[in-house]
């Protein structure tokens, strides 16, 4: 949600009540009183993971100055600005800058997130600033509502989130940032390097799959990015042209709900991929024991929407019923041809499981992390143990 800051949205001043009255008693907030960029993301961050396992909503209020920076530098600018938002919030509620002092930012929590509400937040802060600050620059404030959770829409065209909620992912800090061009360009020249030196036996393979079984090499799949952002999958072809994909939803839909078991020949054997799968091809199975048919993912990795580490890639109807918890596996890191539950989890762990490892990925990623996983992958794939 978005507005600007005018004379529409309304003449009258909210009540003032709990920490709203401060200023009202003579007891201005002070610009230190503020919290500053990094702590109010750690804050943010925090209240997201409280929402996650509470399942309590919260909503992110954000106030853009950026269209009178020019104008807005003085510390009695800022006060003026601070004031005005400090009128309209609880006390509970946290009160600091998401960029700069540019965006102030303001947390609302326990509260209910029916449209209607959120709106009347909304104005009550435009009121106030209309209120407050000098007239000239009270109309270029932009507002904008951020609710979390989110819905998680997976019609959209391009994300599945709302950036804004998540400034630690898509504003970190600049150590972070320089190590993830490093990264970037590991996966450039790695899979460059691995193209090149599996050559022949991508060759191989493409030969093997074309003279056993009807249809193409590459099997191109839908599967879900980076905060949820969609891109064609690429893997060899290791099933039967015009299979039912309906058998693996069903199946994994069951499995991520915690029916782990169904289909399993071992009791307690939690699988991810169906054993003795009827639409796999005889070269398919040596494939994906050998863990070869991802191969092509390489190519993935050197247009940017993978990386040679990360979490497995989902499909979209995998992401529908994933619990709150589980989109952290999609949202907080660029998806992977190995990790940590492909080395260490594999088809034996639940999905529960397979969700702590790449989330302990996420929370651990170093440079070095990366290294000794990428040297214990070959392992793996070489003893197929869990691969089916």
């Amino acid at each position: 949600m978005k507005t600007n800051v005018s004379e529409k949205d309304g003449s009258s001043h909210p009540k003032r009540r709990n920490g709203a009255s401060r200023i009202a008693f003579g007891a201005p907030i002070r610009r230190e009183d503020i919290l500053s960029q990094p702590v109010f993301h750690a804050m943010l961050t925090l209240e997201r993971r409280r929402a996650e396992r509470s399942r309590k909503p919260f909503v992110l209020v954000l106030v853009d100055s950026h269209a009178i920076q020019k104008n807005w530098k003085t510390v009695a600018d800022l006060q003026q600005l601070t004031a005005a938002v400090s009128e309209s919030v609880r006390e509970s509620d946290l009160i600091g800058w998401y960029e700069g002092t540019a965006v102030l930012g303001v947390i609302f929590t326990e509260v209910n997130t029916d449209q209607a509400n959120v709106q009347l937040l909304c104005s009550k802060i435009a009121t106030a600033i209309r209120e407050t600050v000098d007239r000239q620059y009270a109309s270029k404030f932009v507002i904008t509502v951020h609710v979390f959770p989110d819905d998680g829409d997976l019609q959209r065209s391009d994300e599945i989130a709302d950036r804004k909620l998540y400034p630690d992912l898509s504003q970190p800090l600049p150590r972070k940032r320089s190590l993830r061009v490093i990264k970037r360009g590991i996966d450039i020249l790695g899979s460059s390097a691995l193209l090149l030196i599996f050559f022949p036996l991508l060759a191989a393979i493409a030969v093997a799959i074309k003279l056993t079984s009807n249809g193409p090499i590459l099997y191109r799949q839908e599967r879900l990015g980076q905060f949820g952002k969609r891109f064609l999958c690429l893997k060899f072809r290791t099933m039967y042209q015009d299979n039912d994909a309906k058998i693996h939803r069903e199946y994994v839909q069951s499995f991520i709900a915690g029916h782990d078991n169904a289909g399993s020949e071992e009791a307690g054997a939690a699988i991810y991929k169906i054993r003795q799968d009827p639409r796999v091809t005889s070269v398919g199975r040596i494939l994906r024991k050998l863990s070869f048919d991802e191969l092509p993912q390489f190519w993935n990795v050197l247009r940017g929407e993978m990386s040679l580490v990360g979490p497995r890639p989902p499909v979209p109807y995998e992401f529908e019923v994933y619990r709150l918890w589980h989109r952290r596996r999609v949202l907080e890191i660029k998806p992977g041809v190995t990790g940590l539950w492909q080395v260490y989890g594999r088809s034996r762990t639940c999905f529960d499981d397979m969700v702590r490892l790449d989330l302990r990925y996420s929370q651990k990623w170093s440079l070095w992390l990366d290294l000794k996983i990428l040297l214990a992958t070959p392992l793996a794939v070489f003893t197929g143990d869990g691969a089916y």
